[in-house]
């Protein structure tokens, strides 16, 4: 009895030995995709705050341009030609979240501008189970809308002319903006109200 004892006891050690690994296995597995899925979050907010980082600086640029275009009414071409996204601000925000941009290219629409920003985080996933892994990187992409939402003002030619001096900015939100083109108030102050920046599904 006691041989037997032993002999079962000898068989049942490599099989516990077998489940133990299984389980390590399954521990480090599930480690592996909880760090990739944290790793794909992070890039993901990356790319969220260098896309709205672009829009942001690209809706303060746009002040010289859109008070230019006030006086001789050309305010339709201003918003409708192509704009240089202002790549180097996204680049900041997505180094600051440890990621960097791979992509950030804007696309055109009247009264509506987009800037896409793709980023790679810099950390790779490097799981001992999953062959490969030290070589991939979350990516992740974002898109930020600037949205012109006070379109059609009303202008004013006191003198009749041709050069405007009034504009009166009744905007979706119920704001009312005016700005006399001669002496225009601080960009900083009213383009929030002019243009709104957001992030959207594309």
């Amino acid at each position: 009895m006691t041989g037997r004892s032993r002999s079962d006891g000898g068989q049942a050690f490599p099989i516990y030995i077998m489940m133990v690994g299984v389980l390590l296995f399954l521990a480090l597995a599930f480690f592996a995709v909880g760090k990739a899925s944290a790793l794909r979050n992070g890039s993901q907010g990356a790319a969220d705050a260098a896309a709205l980082a672009a829009a942001q600086k690209a809706r303060d640029n746009f002040g010289t341009g859109f008070y230019a275009s006030l006086p001789g009414n050309t305010l339709d071409i201003f918003l409708g030609a192509p704009f240089v996204p202002p790549c180097a601000a996204a680049e900041r925000l997505a180094a600051a979240n440890e990621a960097d941009t791979t992509l950030c290219e804007p696309a055109y629409g009247y009264l509506r501008d987009l800037i896409k920003v793709e980023v790679e985080g810099r950390k790779p996933v490097d799981s001992s189970v999953l062959p490969g892994s030290e070589n991939t990187f979350a990516k992740a992409e974002a898109t930020a809308l600037i949205e012109f939402r006070c379109p059609n003002p009303k202008a004013i030619d006191a003198n009749s002319d041709g050069v405007q001096d009034l504009f009166i900015f009744t905007c979706r939100n119920g704001e009312v903006v005016e700005i006399p083109p001669a002496s225009p108030p601080p960009w900083e102050s009213v383009s929030r109200t002019l243009f709104d920046v957001r992030l959207v599904d594309q």
